[in-house]
């Protein structure tokens, strides 16, 4: 239990679950975390984006990325997407998920439709190197020419 102190009636509730419309947005990790797979055979690496620019500030996007996974497919697409992140923020040889944290990069979001009682949501389809508009943001070292990331990286 946590005393909080808080008071509702100060703020206006958040309620705009909408999805975001297809586009690049620039948004860095702001949090990470390992968790168990519901069938309990694996892990995925769960990460959280935090929109840092443009009219979407402040909201949040999620990727999880199925590490130790029995299907090796899966596991592969989820090694592959995490090196297509480590290239977009130049973080090449992370040992723990928070060296990726706070880093500005542009992430390309679709939507998935809706299926299965799901409303539509947002997904990631690729990552590329950030070029912010903010001085104020810190932004990973530009790809060079040419690179083999460039211009955006595609999930399969």
């Amino acid at each position: 239990m946590a005393i909080i102190n808080f008071d509702a009636n100060e703020f206006e509730p958040y309620s705009d679950f909408a999805t975001l419309p297809i586009g690049e947005y620039i948004a860095v990790i702001a949090a990470s975390e390992m968790k168990e797979t519901k069938s309990g055979s694996g892990q995925y690496l769960e990460l959280v984006f935090d929109i840092i620019e443009g009219e979407h500030t402040g909201r949040k996007l999620w990727e999880r990325l199925n590490l130790v996974n029995t299907n090796v497919m899966t596991q592969e697409i989820a090694q592959k997407t995490l090196s297509s992140i480590c290239r977009a923020i130049n973080v090449m040889n992370p040992k723990m998920s928070e060296e990726l944290h706070d880093i500005p990069v542009c992430v390309k979001v679709g939507i998935q439709p809706a299926k299965d009682g799901y409303d539509e949501r947002n997904v990631i389809k690729g990552y590329k190197p950030a070029t912010t508009t903010d001085p104020a943001s810190t932004t990973a070292d530009p790809a060079p020419p040419n690179a083999p990331w460039d211009p955006i990286y595609k999930k399969e």
